[in-house]
């Protein structure tokens, strides 16, 4: 979109358990990938993506956050103690208080936690951006508030409820979000998690696509890797197909919320039919799309 720029945002960061990230991959194939630790975890980032337009912000996803109490916060791999979305803002000029919609593809801890306050003992939470929108999916929001045994301990238990009071929620049940406005695509994806809300955004180099949890990283991008995480692996990878074929067509881009060393890339087929990306970013700092 003519005018709009953009940055990555990076927000607390994790190490997590590289079977898990890989699902049925065998160690000594994902291991040449994404190098682990001695406790077999891969490094990964929580990053977001903040647009600038003429007359407001938008902030897709906010990352793990610093929310987790000491003993979580070490289970769960987060690194660092401190709230670094706000941190990165800051850096590139901006406050939690300017952002004008935040964006959720869904509500996992690790893409939702970054809009809470940083923890501190026997403080309760706080919900930050304090004039932002909110819009998340309507399955997404149903599954936060009510999960499947399966993944209750990836949600905040607290934070529909946080969201719901605020006043300044957007539960969107189609394909458009009245807070965001035509100019942004919406597409639903079920393999990982009910209702994950993608976004797509328009730009004079080709669409660029928030896939979250869809295509995490550039390792996800061939068709049969999964998350030990995901719902529905057969699903995902039949989703997958369709969006990296459609992207390459455009010429599109896929912005990577977990990849630890790239930002966006932009999306490629190789003549074995096999998808990579052939041009990448590590970040974004003020780029026009």
């Amino acid at each position: 979109m003519g005018g709009t720029r953009a940055w990555s945002i990076l927000g607390n960061s994790q190490r997590l358990d590289g079977g898990a990230m890989f699902g049925n991959v065998p160690r000594a194939m994902w291991a040449q990938w994404v190098e682990p630790d001695d406790r077999n975890r891969i490094p990964l980032a929580c990053r977001a993506m903040l647009i600038q337009e003429r007359d407001r912000l938008i902030l897709f996803e906010a990352g793990i956050g610093a929310f987790f109490p000491p003993q979580l916060r070490d289970r769960y791999g987060v690194q660092e103690e401190r709230h670094v979305l706000l941190e990165s803002l800051a850096a590139a000029g901006f406050s939690h208080d300017d952002v004008d919609i935040v964006v959720l593809s869904h509500l996992h801890f690790d893409h939702a936690g970054g809009l809470l306050s940083r923890y501190e003992p026997d403080a309760p939470m706080e919900l930050l951006f304090p004039k932002a929108t909110y819009v998340v999916s309507w399955d997404a929001w149903q599954r936060a508030r009510r999960p499947h045994p399966r993944d209750r301990r990836s949600f905040i238990a607290e934070l529909p409820a946080l969201l719901e009071q605020s006043g300044r929620l957007e539960v969107v049940k189609g394909h458009r979000s009245d807070a965001l406005g035509s100019a942004y695509k919406l597409w639903l994806s079920n393999g990982h998690t009910p209702g994950l809300m993608l976004t797509e955004v328009a730009g004079d180099d080709g669409p660029v696509v928030y896939a979250a949890d869809l295509i995490p990283g550039r390792a996800w991008m061939h068709l049969p890797i999964t998350m030990g995480y995901d719902r529905s692996p057969e699903q995902l990878v039949d989703e997958k197909a369709e969006l990296l074929g459609r992207l390459v067509e455009q010429r599109g881009r896929i912005f990577f919320t977990h990849d630890h060393q790239v930002a966006l890339g932009r999306v490629a087929k190789d003549a074995k039919g096999r998808f990579f990306v052939n041009e990448t970013w590590p970040e974004l700092v003020g780029a026009r799309l």
